[in-house]
This record gives structure tokens, C-alpha cells and sequence, in this order.
């Protein structure tokens, strides 16, 4: 039910659109009426004053986006507001009007906080947005190395080149690629330039990894990632870094449907179906779960026979390992809840 305010409640509810350029500020008193609602330049002090005169701040809320958090904590930290942190999606499904704009979107916002109807999201701490920014430069790192290698091989198939039975990218066929591959002069010439720059991309990502393990050291929740057998570095830092604690969540079931590994019911009357997993994820922090589901169906009995049970049934290796991966993070939500606090300094 909406919460039902006090009529001589002279607080009032701040709705912040946040652009680069400038952060479009709606203040509403709470009756409901509009005090302000104007563009005010991207700075938390100056917010703070403009607003500060219409009364006493109930609660804000702010979009989520790329700086959003940064000032969210700042109006938290240094002027001891509290602020909600709002799903843009639902928020902007929730919207009466079909045209979309600064004007009406902080509107928006101040009145659903004040109603009490805020679609929240988490504001993750600095040290977790931080270790999300290393993460995601790694992934991006990953990306660039993989989309190099494709250029090799997209190279050597247009030379109609065959390659030998090794594993490629490792010693024995990157020695064959170097010195034996029946290239033509341009085409090697563009492949040593390639691997040159694949080269360099792998060692940045050793630096990345370095700098990751680093911050992680002593915080607890990442080693006790660490301590679980078919748990490898990328996918505990991944976990930290995107999940941020698991005390956020009420269930497993809700952490499961956060990192994108719960089926999507697509039902109609007397048709009971589903339309694979849920799309609103992160698909790095998805990926990296069902990577961990296959080490795990081949390093722990129970998840082998999970996996042996599934296969028995003609289930799909996509299906097996999101299935895992799902039930793995129901376990897993109980096992971490201990570790909730924040990064250690």
C-alpha cells in the first residue's frame, strides 16, 4: 500500500535526472505539489543548497547511469542525504505519458520516491564500483584479444592455409603460425602484426589480474571464493565485484534471477511454457557463471551427477550448465550471507 504522510509534514521529495551536463532537479512538498523542477549544474554542493531552501530533505532519488552513483554518494557522504538509486527500465515503464523527457523523468522520480513506489536499486559502495571498473576493463581486454585472434583465423582461411591438429594459440602452433604457415608476404606480415598486438593485450591483462588480486588480498568474501574447489580468480573477482554482498538479496532465488540464470515463464491459458533465461542481466556476470557451472560438473560429484541426471534426460549442454549454475547460486547465497560487509580498506 502507499504510504499515507502526515498532513503537516513539511518535508519534501527530490527527483535528480542526471546528465553529464547538468542534473535536472525536481523538489515536490508532500502534498505533491511542484517547488522546483529546473536544470542545475553537475555539482553535489550547489544541488544541495538550491534545494535546501524549500525545506527538509525526506528523500531523493536518482536515476541509475554511468556517474549517477558517484553523485548519489556524494549528496549521502557529505551532505547526509538519503538517496534511492532507481531502475531506469521499470521507471520508465512506469511513466503515464509516452513522450519522455529531463523535465518529466525528475518528476517522475521525486513522485515515486515520495509515494513510496521507488523501483530501487543497489548503490554499491566506491571500493565495489572500483573492482568493477578493473573487471569490466578485463573483459573489454579479453574481448579485443579474441576479436585478434579472429582476424588470424579469418587470415589463414581466406589463404585456405590447413592447420595442424594442436591446440591453437599455445607454443607448438603459434611456432607453426611464425615460421612454417604457408603464408602469402602480405598476408604474413599483417598476421605478425596482429600477434604483436594480441601479445601486448596479454600482457595488460597480467597487469589487470595483478592489480585485481591486489585490492582483493584481504577481503574475505573474495578469498572464500577463492577457497572453493572449481573456483578460479576471474570468476571470484567477477562475482565480488558485480554481486557485491549477498546479504543485498532475500533469497537465492532473487540472486539467481539478478545474474540472469532463471528460466523466463512465456505461459498463456493452458499453454505452460518458458523462453529460455531472463535477458535483464549482466551478460559478463552470466557468462562467467555458466563457465564456472562447466568446471564444476567436471570437479564436484554432486553437480556430475546433476549433470549425468540432466544428460540421462536429453537435456541440452546449454540447458545442463545454466541449470547448475542457477542451482549453484541458491547454494552459494546461504554459504556467503556471512560475508556481507563491504571491502576491507
Amino acid at each position: 500500500m502507499v504510504s499515507v504522510r502526515n498532513i503537516h509534514d513539511n518535508g519534501i521529495y527530490v527527483g535528480l535526472d542526471y546528465a553529464q551536463s547538468g542534473v535536472q532537479t525536481c523538489v515536490l512538498g508532500a502534498d505533491g505539489n511542484v517547488l522546483l523542477n529546473r536544470l542545475l549544474p553537475n555539482d553535489a554542493g550547489g544541488i544541495r543548497a538550491r534545494v535546501a531552501a524549500f525545506g527538509e530533505i525526506r528523500n531523493a532519488a536518482i536515476e541509475a547511469c554511468g556517474g549517477a552513483a558517484d553523485l548519489a554518494e556524494e549528496l549521502v557522504e557529505r551532505h547526509g542525504w538519503s538517496v534511492q538509486m532507481a531502475h531506469p527500465g521499470f521507471v520508465r515503464r512506469m511513466a503515464q505519458n509516452p513522450d519522455k523527457s529531463d523535465f518529466t523523468d525528475a518528476r517522475l522520480l521525486a513522485d515515486l520516491v515520495r509515494v513510496g513506489y521507488l523501483p530501487r536499486v543497489w548503490l554499491a559502495p566506491e571500493k565495489i564500483r572500483e573492482l568493477r571498473r578493473l573487471t569490466r576493463h578485463r573483459q573489454q581486454l579479453v574481448n579485443t584479444r579474441r576479436a585478434v585472434r579472429q582476424r588470424i583465423g579469418a587470415i589463414l582461411r581466406e589463404q585456405r592455409i590447413a592447420q595442424p591438429k594442436l591446440t591453437r594459440w599455445y607454443g607448438p602452433w603459434l611456432k607453426w603460425l611464425r615460421e612454417e604457415a604457408p603464408l602469402s608476404e602480405q598476408g604474413r606480415w599483417v598476421i605478425e602484426r596482429q600477434l604483436a598486438h594480441g601479445d601486448f593485450i596479454s600482457r595488460e591483462i597480467d597487469q589487470v589480474m595483478a592489480r585485481l588480486s591486489a585490492l582483493t588480498e584481504h577481503d574475505a568474501m573474495t578469498q572464500r571464493l577463492l577457497e572453493m574447489r572449481g573456483i578460479g580468480r576471474v570468476t571470484a573477482f567477477t562475482l565480488r565485484a558485480e554481486i557485491g554482498r549477498f546479504d543485498r538479496f532475500r533469497t537465492g532465488k532473487q540472486l539467481g534471477r539478478f545474474c540472469g540464470l532463471s528460466p523466463r515463464n512465456a505461459s498463456s491459458g493452458d499453454r505452460q511454457a518458458d523462453a529460455g533465461l531472463i535477458r535483464a542481466a549482466s551478460g559478463q556476470l552470466r557468462a562467467t557463471i555458466i563457465e564456472a557451472a562447466h568446471c564444476l560438473a567436471r570437479y564436484e560429484p554432486r553437480w556430475s551427477a546433476m549433470r549425468q541426471r540432466m544428460k540421462d534426460a536429453g537435456k541440452p549442454g546449454s540447458v545442463i550448465a545454466a541449470a547448475i549454475g542457477n542451482r549453484w547460486l541458491r547454494w552459494l547465497f546461504h554459504e556467503m550471507k556471512p560475508y556481507g560487509l563491504a571491502m576491507d580498506p
